[in-house]
């Protein structure tokens, strides 16, 4: 009897473990949100494996690029820091339309109209100030008025993708442009380093103000350091944690069912548990952090920062007079 049930269990389990797929994917969340985005998934979609490597975002696409190269892509999924990356890899063909049903819960700027790549969160840029400094700002153009020399302190787009995405956001945009960066240099302010060293700067008080990400100054004064973090009135530049499909991926419906978690409610209720702002309209935000619908994003087009990057880096460097 105990052959029989024994015969039963393996005729019954081995077509089940057959019949689970694994999925690739390669991210540049930090180690444990990718841990807690891959181990959601997989509990709602107990029928698929996840397999991740998680690098930052140029390391992955070089090694995207080799294994390409060598014929032997490995990634089905990548889920990486910004749309501008996406976009570049949509152009050469490389990933894959997929018009999710969860489109219709986000801003259409938020998504390629093609469906090649979908934003998961907002990770926006703003003004950070110490609690000490002698006034508050509200908008962009405060940093470059002459009472801010010397004071300012901000990530270099030459270092930081997000500060490269921000520099391409206000200087297209109007009443800023690039003499706002030209009023920058001339006031001063520093511009190095990504915003690690802008955060430290403003904390600690040697710089009263700054550009920073929202979430590194509101989780550090949450834990009681001196900073306060301003929306500006003109609205925010943002990058997005997007996820996109590999072209040519042999695991195409799970793929689109791991975009469809990460853009569903509970993929984005997830997200403000991380301590993000969720990309999804609806969603509330993280405590601390002001509602997804009292946001103002700055107009952002992907397309034309990707044309611009090596141009806008250049000539940031001859107006901030670096390398």
């Amino acid at each position: 009897m105990s052959r029989f049930l024994l015969a039963t269990f393996i005729a019954v389990a081995l077509p089940s473990l057959a019949g689970a797929e694994t999925l690739t994917l390669y991210t540049s969340q930090p180690n444990a949100d990718a841990q807690q985005t891959v181990d959601a998934f997989t509990a709602a979609n107990p029928g698929i494996d996840v397999e991740w490597v998680r690098d930052g975002t140029t390391k992955l696409m070089a090694r995207v690029a080799a294994e390409r190269e060598a014929g032997q892509p490995q990634a089905d999924v990548l889920l990486i820091a910004d749309t501008v990356t996406l976009e570049g890899m949509t152009q050469e063909g490389q990933l894959a339309a997929y018009a999710s049903p969860e489109e219709s819960a986000y801003d259409p700027a938020l998504y390629s109209k093609d469906g090649y790549y979908h934003s998961t969160k907002l990770i926006t840029t703003g003004i950070v100030y110490n609690t000490g400094a002698p006034s508050v700002p509200t908008s962009w153009a405060d940093l470059a008025k002459p009472e801010m020399k010397g004071l300012v302190a901000m990530p270099s787009p030459l270092y930081s993708g997000a500060a490269l995405i921000h520099l391409a956001t206000l200087t297209n945009t109007k009443g800023l442009g690039w003499e706002y960066y030209e009023a920058l240099a001339a006031n001063k302010t520093r511009a190095e380093g990504g915003n690690g060293g802008t955060f430290k700067a403003v904390a600690s008080g040697e710089k009263p103000y700054g550009v920073l990400v929202d979430f590194m100054a509101l989780r550090a004064k949450a834990q009681g350091s001196p900073v306060e973090f301003v929306f500006p009135k003109e609205g925010v530049s943002y990058v997005t944690e997007p996820v996109a499909i590999m072209a040519g991926t042999k695991h195409m419906d799970a793929a689109q069912k791991f975009v469809d978690f990460l853009l569903s409610e509970d993929g984005q209720k997830l997200v403000a548990r991380m301590g993000y702002i969720p990309a999804r309209n609806g969603v509330a935000s993280p405590e601390g952090f002001p509602a997804r619908k009292d946001i103002k994003l700055m107009d952002f087009d992907p397309a034309k920062a990707l044309a611009d990057s090596d141009a806008n880096k250049a000539r940031f460097a001859k107006i901030f007079d670096v390398q």
